[in-house]
């Protein structure tokens, strides 16, 4: 399905979902305005259609005992298609990487990693990832503290753009 085949109904479906994947399909039902039935019916073609990736807690990672979280920029020796596969791949394995982002320009990959405390994102920086195929250079950035975590879209903004239209 193509974002322009989205109706105001979909898109605010999507936008109530996003902010509270728990609730109720009545709830959702109401908060947009359609019977339950085909509310429910609209989920499902979103779910299939692969807008609705699927539902999940947002938990506090450093509650949870996760301290650290780093930024791992990486450069690799050959970007042929083959190689960069086969490092997704391998990022796949590993848990402390929590996102892995492909970039163009000096930085092949960005990767977001998390750590119950320094000691442990070390030895994964210099016996898993440093030691990789392909893996040419690391850098890393701690963060500190985050100031904004959004996740999802603005869906503001599509609904405006739609307007527009």
């Amino acid at each position: 399905m193509s974002i322009s085949k989205l109706d105001p109904i979909d898109r605010k479906i999507l936008a109530e979902l996003q902010a509270d994947g728990r609730m109720t399909n009545v709830e959702l039902s109401q908060r947009v305005g359609i019977s339950a039935p085909p509310c429910l019916r609209r989920v499902r073609v979103l779910e299939e259609a692969g807008l609705i990736k699927g539902y999940h807690a947002d938990v506090c990672a450093r509650d949870l005992g996760f301290e650290v979280q780093v930024f791992a920029m990486v450069g690799l020796h050959s970007q042929a298609e083959t190689d960069l596969s086969a490092f997704e791949n391998r990022v796949l394995d590993w848990p402390l990487v929590r996102e892995c982002h492909m970039l163009n320009g000096e930085i092949d990959f960005i990767l977001k990693c998390v750590a119950p405390d320094l000691s442990t994102f070390q030895n994964f920086l210099t016996e898993e990832l440093t030691a990789a195929d392909n893996v040419a250079s690391v850098k890393t950035s701690l963060v500190i503290r985050g100031a904004k975590d959004e996740p999802g879209v603005p869906f503001s903004i599509l609904e405006a753009r739609a307007l527009a239209e």
